[in-house]
């Protein structure tokens, strides 16, 4: 192969395509080889970090990588760009995809998640063939397929069903019945290639079933394990033999081929184990849940919702292969070389760091009854954590060592001979204790059970918020002690702690006395009655609490000095019911939950209780609004009134002050002018001369009782 790299120059990086990049393989492939050097699997391997690394940070790409240039499954104006992506391909019609697909070095079509994604990849692969004479730059296609292609190939040797297949059988293969296009796309790949090998070289990876990082075909497993699932379901018996790969080893692979151009052309690729489907299904139960494993029939595993046939299909395939041509002849700093159940830890430490899936650790101190159980639950319900409480912890370390000892009498159980004789003598250890104890529990005890709890797969998996515990310095110290260091020196103590235990929030609830036995009062007695809040239960309870915890000596100045700073939250301020507000706050301060959020079912409860509310807020709203209506309608009736009552009333006074003004102006007219007037009239008519009112006026002038 050509170098890489000019004389003196930086690396020449390469285009190289992946389909569906927003999916599992196309996602993590494209991860993988955007942080590859083009042709470092052909040096020898250094230190390789970044491949190896299970955390999900992505560091910066180095200069000559593989510039990813990819479509995504999603399709739309607001699908983004991955960082890990150098150009995404929007197309409409496939005469636009061809055009960035013939600007790339190496092409990548899995066909594993989508089967719709065959047709596209048997296209593409033809009109590059079909193209020959017009491309210039050398072409490479890697079609990546499934062992589900191998699946029903009959045993090389019928007395010894154990020799694995290799690349060299490959001709001899049978598909399963529902991977018949699967197998017809690898022939026409691997006989387009056979053309021009100058122009365009193509290869057909045989993938086993991946697993790692977020889990795929897998993850139904560690996502009820993860869960806290009774039990693990293993379909079928269980003993057929699961081929498999490490989804970042698979890229390496697809990494080998880009680089080193091997001659041959159909390729395994699966790492060293063997494990069947049971060992697997453990193993996961063992390391993520609760070691338990149902096994159920195929009929039953077909009604689970959470498995599609076609994974189905693959977690019952029964194949036993050994990739030659990739552990002999191509350069891997292998993730997982020896298997699934082997590295089982650092798979599940990947798949929680890729989902961040990392437990919430709270404890939530305060005096008696300042509402730590009140505010613990409605936390519990929002993160999904597990609520552990004094009395629940001892109850049910009780229960499980009576039960373990009951086995020391029963048959057949020598397996569990030994754990039951050490919970027997556990027990009597205890009662012992008790008598000398006033019939209380000793602390040793009591820390025990709480770390076995603490360090309990659920416990582990999504959380825990402490109840209350621990009361004092002492028993902090006892609790999250380093199991690496059991007698740590004087100057470690101040740093040594249980990393898996220790809580991330510490929270105090602040009350004084006053208002606690106020709170207490104004309980009903119904919820009073037989429990620790009565008058004389809290003020005992109280007076253990203060001298426990003194300004100079308190359990939060154990967490304050390992830099997990307690948040005071002052109760006596929450007036709100179930203490809501002081709630609210606290998730302000623990932010986000860490988990798979709500289920689709909790989600359509969430979206009917939405929907609920909003019919009842635009009810009420409608309901406000008539009611506002009516009093405006009866408050412009009831201003109606009055004015057209004012108005008249005005009337009246006008027409009275009239009547009043009109008074001696009516009596000076009928003394002083009527008389001679009337007279003058009646003069006139009698007279009826013809200028009547040049008479009546001669008349008036001549009866002026002024003039001489």
């Amino acid at each position: 192969m050509a170098s890489t790299q000019d004389d003196g120059d930086k690396p020449k990086s390469k285009r190289l395509f992946v389909n569906h990049v927003d999916q599992y393989h196309g996602k993590n492939l494209s991860k993988y080889l955007s942080r590859c050097v083009v042709g470092a699997s052909l040096d020898e391997p250094e230190e390789e970090d970044d491949a190896k690394s299970t955390d999900s940070f992505i560091p910066p790409p180095k200069e000559g990588c593989y510039d990813i240039v990819g479509t995504t499954k999603e399709k739309g104006p607001n699908v983004a760009t991955p960082e890990y992506v150098k150009e995404l391909v929007n197309f409409d019609n496939k005469d636009q995809l061809y055009e960035f697909l013939v600007e790339c070095d190496v092409i990548v079509y899995d066909i594993t998640e989508d089967p719709d994604q065959i047709d596209e990849a048997v296209w593409a692969v033809s009109e590059l063939h079909s193209d020959l004479d017009k491309i210039e730059k050398p072409k490479m296609f890697i079609l990546i397929s499934s062992v589900m292609t191998w699946a029903k190939s009959k045993p090389l040797d019928p007395d010894d069903p154990e020799i694995p297949f290799t690349e060299d059988d490959y001709r001899r293969r049978k598909p399963h019945p529902n991977f018949k296009e699967h197998i017809s796309a690898e022939k026409t790949v691997i006989k387009l290639g056979k053309t021009n090998k100058s122009k365009l070289v193509t290869y057909v990876v045989a993938s086993g079933l991946t697993y790692g990082a977020e889990e795929q075909i897998f993850h139904y497993l560690f996502k009820s394990a993860w869960h806290n699932a009774p039990e693990l379901l293993c379909f079928g018996n269980g003993q057929n033999v699961v081929p498999t790969i490490h989804i970042k080893d698979l890229a390496a692979v697809i990494q080998n081929i880009a680089d080193s151009r091997p001659k041959v052309r159909y390729l395994i690729a699966k790492d060293d184990s063997n494990n069947t489907l049971e060992e697997i299904v453990k193993c996961v139960s063992g390391n993520l849940g609760t070691d338990k494993v149902k096994t159920i029939t195929k009929e039953e595993a077909l009604l689970n919702k959470e498995i599609e046939q076609n994974d189905f299909d693959m977690l019952l395939v029964n194949l036993r292969m050994d990739a030659v041509n990739v552990k002999e002849n191509m350069r891997i700093s292998w993730v997982s070389e020896a298997g699934m159940v082997e590295n089982i830890q650092a798979i599940v430490k990947e798949y929680k760091d890729t989902r961040n899936l990392h437990p919430l650790r709270v404890c939530v101190l305060g005096p008696p009854a300042s509402g730590k159980s009140t505010v613990i639950k409605q936390l519990c319900e929002h993160y999904k954590l597990h609520h552990i409480r004094i009395k629940d912890v001892i109850d049910e370390a009780m229960e499980n060592l009576t039960t373990t000892a009951r086995r020391a009498d029963a048959e057949d159980q020598e397996e569990d001979e030994g754990k039951a004789q050490d919970a027997q003598e556990l027990l009597d250890a205890i009662n012992e204790g008790k008598e000398s104890n006033n019939g209380r529990l000793e602390d040793q005890y009591v820390l025990r059970f709480f770390r076995d709890k603490l360090l309990s797969m659920p416990c582990q998996n999504q959380g825990f918020i402490l109840d209350g515990f621990p009361k004092n310095i002492e028993q902090a110290k006892e609790l999250f002690q380093s199991e690496d260091d059991e007698e740590p020196e004087e100057s470690a103590k101040a740093t040594s702690y249980n990393k898996l235990i220790m809580p991330e929030f510490v929270i105090n609830l602040k009350a004084n006395d006053d208002f606690l036995k106020q709170r207490i009062m104004n309980l009903p007695e119904s919820e009073v009655v037989n429990t620790h809040n009565t008058e004389e239960g809290l003020v005992r309870r109280l007076e253990a609490y203060r001298s426990a915890n003194t300004e100079e000596e308190t359990v939060l100045n154990y967490f304050d000095e390992l830099e997990f700073h307690p948040e005071d939250i002052d109760v006596t301020k929450d007036s709100s019911p179930m203490m809501k507000d002081t709630v609210e706050k606290l998730k302000k301060v623990i932010g986000k939950a860490r988990n798979y959020g709500p289920t689709p079912e909790e989600l359509e409860q969430m979206r009917k209780q939405e929907e609920e509310a909003k019919q009842k807020k635009e009810a009420e709203e409608k309901m406000e609004k008539e009611r506002k209506e009516a009093e405006e309608a009866s408050e412009r009736k009831k201003r109606q009134e009055e004015w057209t009552s004012r108005l008249n009333e005005v009337k009246r006074e006008e027409y009275e002050l009239l009547e009043a003004q009109s008074i001696p102006l009516r009596n000076y007219l009928m003394k002083h002018v009527m008389p001679t007037l009337t007279q003058g009239l009646i003069e006139c008519c009698k007279t009826r001369p013809d200028d009547a009112i040049d008479y009546l006026a001669e008349y008036l002038f001549q009866q002026n009782p002024q003039v001489d």
